[in-house]
């Protein structure tokens, strides 16, 4: 027989939690809507206040509601938002050795049906705020500071696209690649050097790409949004490339690391 490890058994908060999700969407319950108060759920649960508190605590952490004191207080309904469930699953995967060519792998595919699914469906505000996202690239200056917003400025205009998207499962994958290459960015420091090469192509694109929502011709939405995202991943593995050569070369000078941080507060703890 194969070892398989006993699955976790869930505390009866956690069991609670999960049922009252399940009678909201059962009851089609939206933002604002009130659950019943603590006596009433302690009664149909059968179970102590502390256990009704600690599921509540739960559906509040998880985004779904919004727990008030006071008169008229109590839990209500609250529509989660993206960051939440993005941040739990940029944390699960934090020590996973995650690199550009894992986020492109799947990000050369979904951007291409993000595209192809948001045609027809853009408004002129929509693509005034694409048009206006494309201005504040080009006025970016050299230098760190304005690298970096320049490489967050590239990626909202995906994000962009992903909130006009009709699929919402679709949006958020793309919008949670594109919190991963964000946090890639901060953490690899990949707006140094300067591309100046990389952002003009990335201009290009985005350009051609609002011409052809605005003609709403499919085909070239599809093919210039595959080939933005495969000369993206290109310099996305150059530039790891040269991050890792000059790793190589810190890593054989020699460095005095008393100067960090960390390095002293677990010194101070020994």
């Amino acid at each position: 027989m194969t070892n398989i490890p006993p699955r976790r058994r869930q505390k009866l908060a956690e069991l609670i939690s999960d049922d009252i999700k399940r009678w909201i969407a059962t009851e089609g319950m939206t933002e604002g809507d009130r659950l019943p108060n603590e006596k009433a759920l302690m009664e149909l649960y059968d179970c102590a206040k502390g256990t009704v508190r600690e599921a509540l605590k739960i559906l509040e952490v998880e985004g779904l509601i919004t727990l008030k004191t006071g008169p008229g207080g109590g839990a209500i309904l609250h529509t989660p938002s993206m960051e939440p469930a993005s941040r739990m699953l940029r944390s699960f995967l934090h020590f996973r050795s995650l690199d550009g060519h894992h986020v492109y792998q799947l990000r050369r595919l979904l951007e291409v049906e993000l595209a192809v699914s948001v045609v027809g469906r853009l408004s002129e505000q929509d693509l005034e705020s694409l048009t206006a996202n494309i201005d504040a690239c080009q006025c970016c200056h050299p230098g760190e500071e304005d690298q970096r917003r320049q490489r967050f400025l590239e990626l909202e205009f995906h994000n962009l696209l992903a909130r006009a998207c009709p699929n919402p499962l679709l949006a958020f994958m793309c919008r949670f690649l594109n919190d991963m290459l964000r946090d890639l960015v901060v953490v690899k420091k990949a707006y140094i050097p300067e591309r100046q090469q990389f952002d003009k192509a990335n201009h290009r694109y985005h350009r051609e790409l609002v011409e052809a929502f605005r003609e709403e011709d499919r085909e070239l939405v599809a093919k210039l949004m595959d080939e933005h995202m495969r000369d993206a991943e290109d310099n996305m593995s150059a530039l790891e490339a040269e991050m890792a050569d000059q790793m190589l070369v810190t890593h054989n000078t020699p460095y005095d690391d008393t100067a960090s941080p960390l390095r002293r507060l677990t010194q101070s703890e020994h």
